[in-house]
């Protein structure tokens, strides 16, 4: 991970000026089953959601109307890519339980469900090139989570990605194979994005939560930091505490 950088691109800014992105890095971290604690944890979120929302009156929700209406402006419609907290919190409303899959993408749930934010965790043992949120220029390669297909996104579609390697699509839509969170993973960037009407401080107890719940349950060592249009760069090898 030396000398790696994660940026956002100035088109990104230039479209939503407000947006902002929580980052969490996070390394030496003890991923796995999640312990009782944690999932019971996971189930209490999920109930507090389907006590405080209805599926029906889900997009008038603010937190989650920015974000249909941000993918309405980029040509994407939310009905058929949802942004990721709305595909998630459907599911709960709708009486299912989230599956505990490992220790570090159940924290990402949990948090996602708290603050109802989208909250995405990526591997990063192996980076070998920059990541970054740009827009596409057509010849990036995604393959979704479960499949084998290549697909290419459209030139400008917001892209996540490590170098030509697409990590999410559609900006917090889809997440790819590639950097997958596994029982094995050793290192891992969390992003917790927010539009208006989240605030600053909104972010940050997001991002204090996500530090507080890995270093409960996987250890390690983790900074946080918050990319915007004033300081849209962060470099990956500075030290962690």
């Amino acid at each position: 991970m030396e000398d790696l950088t994660y940026a956002m691109a100035p088109e990104i800014f230039a479209a939503f000026p407000e947006y902002r992105r929580g980052v969490v890095v996070a390394r030496d971290v003890r991923n796995g089953d999640s312990p009782d604690e944690l999932v019971r944890m996971l189930r209490e979120e999920e109930g507090r959601a389907r006590e405080r929302l209805n599926v029906d009156t889900l997009t008038s929700e603010p937190r989650l109307a920015s974000w249909r209406e941000a993918f309405r402006r980029l040509g994407y419609k939310p009905g058929d890519f949802r942004p990721s907290v709305e595909a998630l919190l459907r599911r709960v409303l709708r009486g299912q339980d989230l599956p505990a899959i490992n220790a570090l993408v159940d924290i990402g749930n949990i948090v996602s469900l708290r603050h109802l934010l989208p909250v995405g965790g990526h591997a990063i043992d192996e980076l070998t090139r920059d990541i970054a949120l740009r827009p596409a220029t057509g010849a990036e390669a995604f393959i979704p989570f479960g499949s084998e297909a290549v697909e290419r996104p459209a030139a400008g579609e917001f892209i996540f990605t490590e170098g030509d390697t697409v990590l999410t699509r559609r900006w917090i839509w889809r997440q790819a194979n590639h950097t997958l969170t596994l029982p094995g993973t050793r290192a891992i960037e969390f992003n917790i994005d927010a539009l208006p009407p989240v605030s600053a401080v909104d972010v940050e107890a997001a991002g204090k939560d996500v530090m507080d719940l890995v270093a409960r349950y996987c250890g390690g060592r983790a900074r946080f930091a918050v990319l915007e249009r004033r300081n849209p760069v962060l470099r990956l090898d500075e030290p962690v505490y």
